[in-house]
């Protein structure tokens, strides 16, 4: 068990090609704020991400929970807690 209840982190996600908000908690789950826009986005949203992809010219698409991006900063942070 932690010591903390929960943690914040900006990082960039490359994506969906913006920044985004990693909050991990004190049980192990993980929110990220890109999920919550581009998880399931609305019609301003998706036209964002076809203007992004036409200018990048890949596809942008957010893995939500399972992205390697969360489970990894999680990870780091339980390790790091773990060692002290």
């Amino acid at each position: 068990m932690v010591n903390w209840q929960v943690t914040a982190t900006t990082i960039y996600c490359d994506d969906i090609d913006d920044e985004v908000t990693v909050l991990v908690y004190g049980d192990g789950t993980i929110k990220c704020t890109g999920y919550a826009r581009y998880g399931n986005p609305d019609r301003d949203t998706e036209n964002l991400l076809k203007k992004k992809v036409k200018e990048l010219n890949r596809t942008l698409d957010c893995h939500g929970p399972e992205c390697h991006r969360l489970t990894q900063y999680r990870d780091k942070l339980f390790t790091e807690d773990g060692n002290k």
